[in-house]
């Protein structure tokens, strides 16, 4: 087997190559979503993973590259969470409780994911389109959530499209938080979740809706 075959195959000391790329992908999100793209290296990502840098440059091309690949895992893995709960959930309350929950368990094992998407230094071209195309789906999300909430509250559009900025607000704020306070789990911030929601629905827990 030549050379070229077996880096194909494995990265460094034996690991797997998929292995390895989803080890190089967490510490590049960790360092994204914590410098944002203009500060971050790939010297820093490499140094968290404990590869050297020709071996993240070989993986994933260039920076921009890394940053594209962490973008799309981190829009696929909120897209799909988000949509599961919009697919099982038409009580409004409940389905913005819901999908902060989901949001939750979804940046679970990388909370810097939250960031890497709603990084704006990141460049024109195929990194700002990535982290775009996935903000976007989940704006989507967020509007049909808050349609239906306007629409059983009487609101207008204007209310709707405020509500959904209050939404992405609101999980931004909180996952700032947790980024701040680590040792809470996804479980811990998924309840507080249910309780900002039921306290900005005029709902206290314990209370019947």
């Amino acid at each position: 087997m030549s050379t070229d075959a077996a880096v194909s195959k494995a990265g460094t000391k034996g690991v797997p190559r998929p292995e390895r790329e989803q080890q190089i992908l967490d510490a590049a999100t960790d360092v994204f979503g914590a410098a944002g793209f203009a500060r971050a290296t790939v010297a820093d990502v490499a140094r968290r993973s404990g590869v050297s840098k020709p071996l993240v440059l070989n993986y994933f091309g260039s920076k921009e590259g890394l940053y594209v690949a962490c973008a799309e895992r981190a829009g696929a893995n909120l897209v799909e969470h988000v949509e599961d709960v919009m697919a099982r959930h038409d009580v409004p309350v409940d389905l913005a409780s819901a999908a902060l929950v989901a949001v939750f368990a979804a940046l679970e094992p990388r909370p810097h994911d939250w960031n890497v998407l709603n990084d704006r230094t990141a460049p024109d071209g195929p990194p700002s389109d990535a982290a775009r195309r996935h903000r976007r789906a989940i704006a989507e999300h967020s509007a049909r959530g808050a349609a239906l909430l306007a629409d059983v509250a009487g609101l207008d559009a204007d209310d709707a499209s405020i509500l959904t900025d209050i939404w992405m607000n609101t999980v931004t704020a909180m996952v700032h938080w947790w980024l701040r306070h680590p040792d809470r789990s996804a479980t811990e911030m998924s309840d507080r979740a249910r309780r900002i929601v039921a306290v900005v629905g005029n709902r206290y827990p314990g209370e019947a809706p």
